[in-house]
This record gives structure tokens, C-alpha cells and sequence, in this order.
């Protein structure tokens, strides 16, 4: 199967590597730590992924999790795999605290601040996830 990532989540993400089966991207705007997990398939819902790749994409949001917790002392995670504007299914995976731009507010709708990743925050990051999470290049 050919798979590529759809290109809006190209043009609103950083790529950071891949899992098995998984993309994982990072929302480029950093005012909350934003990824997303993006499954190599054709589907189009979680729900009619088969149970190998739904476990998959939890254990690796299970993953960024407690990286989010560890390197940035997230307190809250919030999961969704909305869709709707893009068809390519896609897990995000959003830590939150009650410093963020849009506490406690949902993010969709309500993030008006905008902040960029520095290179070396991106790229210690994607060092962290390599390293200690298996994330692969």
C-alpha cells in the first residue's frame, strides 16, 4: 500500500518519525504541545481500524503522554480523532495545564495565540522521542 500523509496536516505540522505503522507529527503552533498520530491506512475512523492498529495508535498516544508529562509537566492529556476537515485519520494528542492559551477551553476554536517552536526544541524533542520511545527517523 502507497501511504503519504495528507498535505494540510504537512503544511500545519512538523514530521517528526514514524513508529510501525504510525506518522507522528507536531502542530507547528507551539502555544500548547500538540501531536499527531497518524495511522497508515486507508480507513477513515478510528473505529473500523482493526484492533492490532487501534493499540497501536493508543500505546503510542499512551507514549506521547507521558513524554508530554515528563518533559513538560502536562498535567491534563485530551484525545481526539475528529476528521472533518481532514478525511486522513488522525489521533491528536494535546496536553494541557491550567497555564495554557485557551484553558479550559477546548483548543478547536479557541487558541488565538500563536507561538513557533525553536529549532533546538524541535530538535531535542525528536532526539527524547528517538531515544527513549523509539521513535524512528
Amino acid at each position: 500500500m502507497s501511504f503519504s500523509l495528507h498535505p494540510q496536516l504537512v503544511a500545519d505540522c512538523h514530521v517528526l518519525g514514524h513508529y510501525q505503522h504510525c506518522h507522528v507529527l507536531l502542530q507547528r503552533n507551539a502555544a500548547v504541545p500538540w501531536f499527531i498520530i497518524v495511522p497508515e491506512t486507508k480507513e477513515t475512523e478510528f473505529l473500523l481500524l482493526d484492533m492490532a492498529l487501534q493499540m497501536e495508535v493508543l500505546s503510542l498516544a499512551s507514549q506521547l503522554r507521558h513524554f508530554m508529562s515528563k518533559q513538560l509537566a502536562i498535567e491534563k492529556t485530551n484525545m481526539a480523532t475528529i476528521g472533518n476537515i481532514v478525511p486522513q485519520i488522525h489521533m491528536h494528542v494535546i496536553g494541557r495545564s491550567e497555564q495554557d492559551a485557551c484553558w479550559p477551553l477546548p483548543v478547536w476554536g479557541h487558541l488565538n495565540q500563536q507561538a513557533v517552536y525553536a529549532d533546538d526544541s524541535l530538535a531535542g524533542f525528536t532526539q527524547i522521542l528517538c531515544n527513549e520511545y523509539g521513535l524512528m527517523r
